[in-house]
């Protein structure tokens, strides 16, 4: 699958610090860019993301296809992961300064049981997470589970944008999810 193997080359190339090259579109190789812990990739350089849907934390149903037109700031997460406690507040707050603007947010809870993770959250977090013990979700990126916590931003269009595989701080988040809301979608409609 073309976008798994995107993630999975953006994935290891923030392991590997070097620069990354992405896949073919058409007969023209695409590059993103990475410093070693974020991948950015320029418009024209995203694939699509792959299916993520599942139950949620707190009952029902979500489906990041139902997004489409806003950004969606996808973080992998789990209640016994010391970086995800220290990350929460800050995810939170990007959170809240940027739904104004179009921007959505999934946790997605890997490797945990259903109890810590709904206590995990509570207090901290107001947007969803899905239910994802198995970690298929972070599979579906190629994101294994040795790289918690992640965060995947995606675009309007439902293209990864942006790839970040350890813990995030409002200053670097922030500004990230501001300029991809920014963008206009390459379909034209918001």
């Amino acid at each position: 699958m073309l976008t798994r193997r995107l993630v999975a080359a953006l994935l290891a190339a923030v392991t590997a610090g070097t620069a990354l090259v992405g896949c073919s579109s058409g007969n023209e190789e695409s590059r993103c860019e990475s410093d070693g812990v974020t991948i950015t990739c320029a418009p024209d350089q995203r694939s699509k993301t792959p299916k993520v849907s599942g139950e949620l934390l707190t009952g029902g149903s979500y489906d990041v296809s139902q997004a489409r037109g806003q950004v969606v700031v996808v973080n992998f997460w789990g209640s016994w992961c010391a970086p995800c406690r220290a990350e929460a507040d800050d995810l939170e707050a990007v959170h809240q300064a940027t739904k104004a603007s179009g921007v959505t947010f999934l946790g997605i809870n890997v490797q945990d049981s259903k109890d810590k993770a709904i206590a995990f959250e509570e207090g901290r977090v107001t947007y969803p997470s899905l239910f994802d013990p198995a970690s298929r979700q972070a599979l579906n990126f190629d994101i294994p589970p040795n790289t918690t916590p992640a965060t995947v931003v995606l675009d309007r269009d439902g293209r990864v944008a942006v790839v970040i595989r350890r813990a995030v701080t409002r200053d670097e988040l922030q500004p990230i999810v501001e300029r991809v809301a920014a963008e206009q979608p390459a379909s034209g409609s918001r």
